[in-house]
C-alpha cells in the first residue's frame, strides 16, 4: 500500500494595512510570530510563519500592507508586499467582512485577476450578523478567486477549513523545516519587534509611525539570565519626551510588557534595558533603514 504523499508550500497573505494578515498568521500557526496591533502598517517586513500538520507544511508569508508610499520605509514595505507574490504556491487576500472599502475592492479585484490558486479569506466574522457574511460571499463569488472562506481569528471559526483547502492546493514536496520550528525570524529581530509592539499599543497615534527598535547588545549573564540592551529611535524630539512620559511612566510600562513577553519566548528570565534618541526623518534615509533592518535589496 503506497504511502499518502508528503505536500508542501507557500502561502502569501495580501491586503490592506490593518486588515488582521499578522493575527491570522499566528492563529493558523498556534503561535505568536508575527507582532500584532490596532495601528495600520504593524507588518513592515516579510514574515515567515510556519504551520506544520500530518502529511503537509504550510510556509505562510505574512507581508506588509499594501498602500501608497509616502517614503522610504513605505516603499521599501510595499516591495516586500510585491516580492513575497512571487513563486508561492497559493495566495491568500484578506478583506474584514463588514469594512470592504474601495482600497480593498481595487486589492481583491487586482488579486483576483493574477495566476494561481487564491482564496479570498473575510475576516473578523465574529463581530457581525450572518446576513453580513452571506451578502459578502455573494458580493464576492465570481471575482475570480477558488474559494471565499469567512474567518474569525479570534474564534478559530473557519480556520480549519482554510487550512484544509489550502493543503489541497499545495503541490507534493519535502518538508523545508522541523517539526517544532515556526518561524525564521530570528531572536534580536522578535525581541526587536516585541519591544515596537508594546510602543505601538501605547502611544499616541502620531508617534507609532516613527518608531523603530534596534537590539544593541543581547548578553547571556546565566543559563536563567539574559540582559538585552534596546534603543528605541524616533524622529521628532517631542516624541521622544512622549515615549519617555512623565518621570519616565511611559518608557516603564513599554518596557515591562516587552520583557514579559521576551521572557516568554526565550523561556528565561531578562533584564531589558530601553533608551530613546532622536533620529530625525529615518523612515526616508537609507542608512538608517539598513541599520533598523529595512533593507531594500532583501
Amino acid at each position: 500500500m503506497n504511502e499518502k504523499a508528503y505536500r508542501s508550500g507557500f502561502v502569501v497573505l495580501i491586503g490592506r494595512p490593518n486588515v488582521g494578515k499578522s493575527t491570522l498568521m499566528n492563529r493558523l500557526i498556534g503561535e505568536k510570530v508575527a507582532i500584532v496591533s490596532n495601528k495600520p502598517q504593524t507588518t513592515r517586513s516579510r514574515i515567515m510563519g510556519i504551520a506544520t500538520g500530518e502529511g503537509w507544511q504550510i510556509v505562510f508569508l505574512d507581508t506588509p500592507g499594501l498602500h501608497q508610499p509616502k517614503n522610504r520605509l513605505g516603499e521599501y514595505m510595499v516591495k516586500a508586499a510585491n516580492d513575497a507574490m512571487e513563486g508561492t504556491d497559493a495566495m491568500l487576500v484578506m478583506a474584514e467582512v463588514d469594512h470592504i472599502g474601495h482600497q480593498d475592492e481595487q486589492i481583491i479585484k487586482s488579486m483576483g485577476e493574477r495566476r494561481g490558486r487564491k482564496i479570498l479569506v473575510l475576516s473578523k466574522t465574529d463581530l457581525v450578523d450572518e446576513h453580513i457574511i452571506f451578502e459578502a460571499l455573494s458580493r464576492f463569488a465570481d471575482c475570480g478567486y477558488d474559494a471565499v472562506i469567512p474567518v474569525s481569528s479570534l474564534t478559530g471559526q473557519g480556520t480549519e477549513e482554510l487550512v484544509k483547502m489550502l493543503v489541497s492546493f499545495l503541490p507534493e514536496g519535502p518538508q523545508y523545516f522541523p517539526d517544532d520550528m515556526i518561524t525564521d525570524q530570528p531572536e534580536r529581530v522578535l525581541c526587536a519587534e516585541i519591544i515596537r509592539e508594546k510602543a505601538l499599543r501605547n502611544l499616541r497615534d502620531e508617534v507609532p509611525h516613527g518608531i523603530g527598535v534596534e537590539i544593541m547588545r543581547i548578553r547571556e549573564v546565566s543559563e536563567q539570565m539574559t540582559e538585552i540592551f534596546a534603543t528605541i529611535y524616533c524622529e521628532r524630539s517631542s516624541h521622544k519626551g512622549i515615549i519617555i512620559g512623565k518621570k519616565g511612566a511611559m518608557l516603564q510600562k513599554i518596557g515591562k510588557e516587552a520583557r514579559q513577553d521576551i521572557e516568554k519566548l526565550l523561556d528565561r528570565h531578562v533584564n531589558l534595558q530601553l533608551w530613546v534618541k532622536v533620529r530625525e526623518d529615518w523612515r526616508d534615509n537609507l542608512n538608517d533603514l539598513r541599520t533598523l533592518g529595512y533593507d531594500e535589496k532583501e
